[in-house]
């Protein structure tokens, strides 16, 4: 069922919630357009202009590293203020209340941890964008010595512990997935009973498959997004609308 009245999105997305025994969320690109971060795939997106770097050229050649890493400075200057929104804080409180065991997310942007949701109940399918890792030993790095001996060099960070490439701590385009996160999140989708879709144009692989799999064990799937997705028809119900508002019930 579409659903694009605001009053009767709520109503009927609070009624699944308050029914609904546990509850897995999954979210994308859409639940942090109104906290001022930009989404992929518009028209004007910056993610267009400054596109990450493919992990194979990342890996091959210094050129293309240190690229990469004027672009992702570029990127986050873009929203460096930004804070979570009514649906990051509807999400937290239904974490804090045990309704929802975790957050499945695409997204790289650190706001769910920032509204409060505990780490270890966040799953990030493609990594988190605020600090880095050597992609050889794992040691983590945070942003701003880089940033300051990048803007003083030019030149791309090598890990201080093994000599290995650092990177942003996100999964690019051709890196593989992290099957930690991946394990994760097919448990909780296997294992709830109503899967809320949000915010995601639900087409990227493996990570659009999550909604479906908690859809073949009987669980309710909601898809509530700005636009259709290919599997609205496969949804017990579809919110159309702005996301913040219709979670703005469930936010205080």
């Amino acid at each position: 069922m579409l659903v694009t009245d605001l009053q009767t999105a709520q109503a009927a997305l609070g009624d699944l919630i308050e029914a609904a025994g546990h509850i897995a969320a999954f979210t994308g690109a859409g639940i942090s357009t109104e906290c001022g971060v930009p989404d992929f795939r518009s028209k004007d997106s910056p993610w267009r202009r400054l596109r990450p770097i493919e992990f194979d050229l990342f890996l091959s050649d210094v050129l293309m590293r240190e690229e990469a890493w004027r672009r992702k400075f570029a990127l986050d200057d873009l929203y460096a203020h930004a804070a979570p929104g009514r649906g990051h804080y509807a999400l937290a409180g239904l974490v804090a209340s045990g309704k929802a065991g975790s957050i499945i997310t695409q997204n790289i942007d650190n706001l769910h941890q920032a509204s409060g949701v505990p780490a270890e109940r966040i799953i990030e399918l493609h990594g988190n964008g605020s600090y880095a890792s050597c992609l050889s030993c794992g040691a983590r790095y945070e942003l701003l010595p880089i940033r300051r001996a990048f803007e003083a060099s030019g030149a791309a960070p090598v890990c201080a512990a093994c000599g290995g490439v650092v990177k942003s701590a996100t999964i690019s385009f051709g890196q593989q997935m992290p099957k930690e996160a991946l394990a994760r999140a097919y448990k909780a989708s296997v294992a709830c009973d109503l899967f809320l879709a949000i915010g995601s144009s639900l087409v990227v692989y493996p990570a659009a498959a999550f909604p479906l799999l908690a859809r073949e064990r009987d669980a309710r799937l909601v898809i509530i997004n700005g636009e259709e997705t290919p599997l609205d028809a496969e949804a017990d119900l579809v919110l159309r609308g702005d996301i913040g508002d219709i979670f703005q019930p469930f936010a205080a």
